[in-house]
């Protein structure tokens, strides 16, 4: 996971008896964030680009802390900016609440996020924490696909926000870390009885998994294959028993006894707490991969949009 800080990185920042950012301060740093560029803050706040690019310098010399990396088309958020963010986001738009308007014009208006992402992630971590979003009236539309489509789209102007299972190339959309998954070798507990268990997978390596029916999100087999590669060290030569382009229903076959797969550890969690599925092995250094929180540089017509960005983010933490 992302967005971790047992240091206290913000406490450091103010040490030695520094005074608290002036609240101005970081209403123009959340405005940046939001919107993704500094010329895009300074309409949102009604200030001239100059004087928000002050405002955040002065905000990076009391914070000790770079904030942004100023790019020709925007302005990407540094780590500490993330953390930051995740802090201020709430007071600031509560305090805005208070003062009887919202973090932007047009608010209560606002069209609906288009979100889109991997179906698997998206229903087991994403759409059940969006239920406080939609209480403060924010409407979503929600897409499932894979990640380069998904990408193309959104150049396109069909997504507003996308998680993707890699960090695009280029400057035409930016991104940040939002979440680590680790893959796993599973399968049903009469797969894992007949040959050995674990402890066979561990001296002999995939050659244990002979003879076992393969269950694969793909033909082409990308997952396994790369946790052959970073676990084994070796290519993978064996083909699928069963594909199916879902990696629930990749569970959903493996429980069943169809095989063996390898899976993201957060999708089978309930199935490894209840023996109905079997860790077939344990490396010191398993395969992560990283999703991305992606979306166009700029700001968005949309004042809702930086509301699920920052609410994704948080959320990400406990995922």
């Amino acid at each position: 996971m992302r967005h971790r800080n047992s240091d206290g990185e913000g406490g450091r920042a103010q040490a030695g008896g520094t005074a608290p950012p002036d609240l101005n301060l970081l209403r123009t740093f959340l405005a940046v964030y939001r919107s993704g560029s500094f010329t895009a803050a300074a309409r949102l706040l009604g200030l001239s680009q100059p004087t928000v690019t002050a405002q955040v310098r002065s905000l990076e010399g009391q914070l000790g802390r770079e904030l942004f990396a100023r790019l020709p088309r925007g302005a990407a958020p540094s780590p500490f900016a993330d953390e930051l963010a995740v802090r201020v986001v709430e007071p600031l738009d509560a305090l805005a609440a208070v003062a009887g308007h919202g973090g932007f014009a047009g608010e209560d208006a606002a069209e609906p996020v288009h979100l889109a992402g991997p179906a698997e992630l998206l229903s087991h971590s994403v759409v059940p924490t969006l239920g406080p979003l939609v209480e403060r009236g924010v409407r979503l539309r929600i897409a499932t696909g894979l990640t380069e489509p998904l990408l193309e789209e959104m150049r396109a102007g069909r997504h507003d926000l996308v998680i993707a299972t890699v960090r695009p190339r280029g400057r035409q959309l930016t991104s940040v870390p939002l979440t680590d998954e680790e893959f796993v070798l599973v399968a049903a507990p009469s797969w894992a009885e007949r040959i050995g268990g674990p402890a066979r997978v561990a001296a002999e390596g995939p050659a244990a998994l002979h003879g076992i029916p393969l269950v694969s999100y793909a033909e082409d087999l990308p997952i396994v294959r790369r946790y052959w590669r970073h676990v084994f060290g070796e290519r993978l030569l064996c083909r699928a028993a069963v594909t199916v382009p879902d990696l629930r229903a990749v569970k959903a076959a493996v429980v069943g006894g169809a095989g063996f797969s390898v899976l993201p550890r957060y999708l089978c969690l309930d199935e490894l707490a209840s023996g109905a599925l079997v860790l077939l092995g344990e490396p010191d250094d398993p395969p992560i991969n990283t999703g991305f929180l992606v979306q166009r540089p700029g700001a968005s017509d949309n004042p809702h949009v930086a509301l699920v960005r920052d609410h994704l983010l948080q959320s990400a933490r406990a995922w």
